[in-house]
């Protein structure tokens, strides 16, 4: 999907209806360690930004990434979110971006930035945790 020059995309419809339901389209966006962004919705965020701020100090440097990056966002009334240049940049976000549900929480990629992160986990072996999943 495409990402216009203020950072703002559509929210894809499948998901609208659900984000108002659940948290009335309030969500925080922060960096992932991959490279690109999570999108919570905003109860979600709060239960990961507790688990967050629990670790221990030798953590710190990750609860900076990941607590001091956070951006509160709302989806607006044209049903679109925007991203804030600073977390535009950290993820590399260009024109088109991928937005990927992962159960409690969005990844927004950049889309070609993606396409080569998915090629390599395709390419991989199996981890472990997957050899004796059913597919």
């Amino acid at each position: 999907m495409a990402m216009d020059a203020k950072g703002r995309f559509a929210v894809p419809t499948r998901h609208r209806e659900v984000l108002q339901a659940l948290c009335a389209g309030q969500l925080t966006v922060t960096r992932h360690p991959e490279g690109c962004l999570m999108v919570f919705p905003r109860p979600a965020w709060e239960a990961f930004r507790d688990r967050i701020a629990a670790l221990p100090m030798s953590a710190a440097g990750w609860k900076r990434v990941f607590l001091g990056n956070a951006m509160d966002v709302e989806i607006d009334s044209a049903a679109r979110l925007l991203i804030s240049p600073e977390l535009r940049a950290a993820a590399g976000l260009e024109r088109e971006v991928m937005l990927l549900g992962m159960g409690s929480h969005f990844e927004l990629w950049d889309a070609p930035s993606y396409a080569k992160h998915e090629a390599q986990v395709m390419q991989s072996e199996l981890p472990d945790a997957l050899k004796d999943f059913s597919f």
